[in-house]
């Protein structure tokens, strides 16, 4: 068995797994009851609120391109191609992770050196993390005193991704700290891994030059959060679950950092898990909860819809 198959088999089990546990907690049956008198209306909030978020999340993508020339950048018809077939492929990949390694691949497949398109693609991925910590951190700030029953863990996850911000983050400004980056990388055993840490060092630090950009990209990575802790509002009303705004604002931000974890397909089983666990604490039954958690991802999946269109029926390869 290859390392690539082993690795999805894994996931394919965690998956599996803990859909499994998700389904034991809150009986499939009773799921499908508290999700079948549900108000389409909310339903259709949420899909419009998907699409803007897709929307957002592109020219987010768009302006980490900065530091490319513009004469060595692709039409935007190509970029916009490349961003929403690699979202869609990513819905059948590990978490988010799969659809970044595709969007890098198609970005270098237009020409662009493989450097700067792999850290635009790993400086979207930081500032969305940062974006979900300071909406996290909202969140706790605006519950109300008591509301939250699992405030501890978290304090825990948001610290621990504030701290994978913080580490990419003197890396792109403090020049002493990438050279200790690249230094450590120079030790990887093959010399293309070298070679590629090398140029990845390179690219991310021209960053540190566009704080502009940076800043704009990170207003609207805290718009796209903001976005889906509303569509998550909208799914809950549909199905006339009772929790507060602030309970969403605190537990979403979290849930959406659990599903980031290479270790699922697309987040399934482990955002189960966590909707169930999250909500459970403010009072939300558990099928109430699951039935949210399943909405939530079939939401994913319909904004990600026009990326399956564009590889279904799009040019195979988009012009350089």
């Amino acid at each position: 068995m290859t390392h690539w198959s082993a690795g999805r088999v894994f996931r394919l089990l965690v998956a599996t797994s803990l859909t499994a546990l998700a389904l034991w907690t809150a009986s499939p049956s009773a799921a499908l009851h508290a999700a079948a008198p549900a108000d389409f209306r909310w339903i259709a909030a949420a899909i419009v609120l998907v699409v803007v978020d897709r929307a957002l999340m592109a020219y987010r993508w768009l302006i980490l391109l900065c530091p490319i020339d513009a004469d060595q950048r692709p039409a935007l018809g190509a970029i916009m191609r490349v961003f929403f077939v690699s979202t869609f492929l990513g819905t059948f990949l590990p978490a988010s992770v799969g659809g970044d390694i595709v969007r890098a691949f198609k970005l270098a497949q237009l020409r662009v050196a493989r450097g700067p398109a792999v850290a635009s693609v790993i400086m979207d991925r930081l500032l969305g993390v940062l974006s979900i910590v300071l909406v996290g951190v909202a969140g706790l700030i605006l519950a109300p005193a008591g509301s939250l029953a699992s405030t501890r863990a978290i304090a825990v996850s948001l610290t621990l991704a504030s701290a994978i911000c913080l580490a990419g983050a003197l890396v792109v400004f403090s020049e002493r700290v990438a050279l200790v980056a690249h230094r450590t990388l120079m030790w990887l055993p093959m010399a293309a891994l070298r070679r590629l840490a090398s140029e990845l060092t390179q690219a991310t630090r021209a960053y540190a030059k566009f704080h502009p950009e940076l800043t704009y990209v990170l207003v609207g990575s805290i718009g796209v959060q903001v976005l889906r802790v509303l569509q998550a509002y909208c799914l809950g009303r549909a199905l006339a679950i009772e929790a507060s705004p602030a309970a969403y604002f605190a537990f979403v931000p979290l849930i959406l950092l659990v599903m980031l974890l290479p270790v699922s397909i697309n987040g399934i089983g482990t955002s189960q898990v966590a909707f169930v666990w999250f909500f459970g604490t403010v009072g939300v039954p558990s099928p109430e909860a699951l039935a949210l958690s399943v909405l939530f991802l079939a939401l994913g999946v319909v904004g990600n819809l026009p990326g399956g269109l564009l590889y279904a029926f799009g040019p195979r390869s988009a012009p350089a």
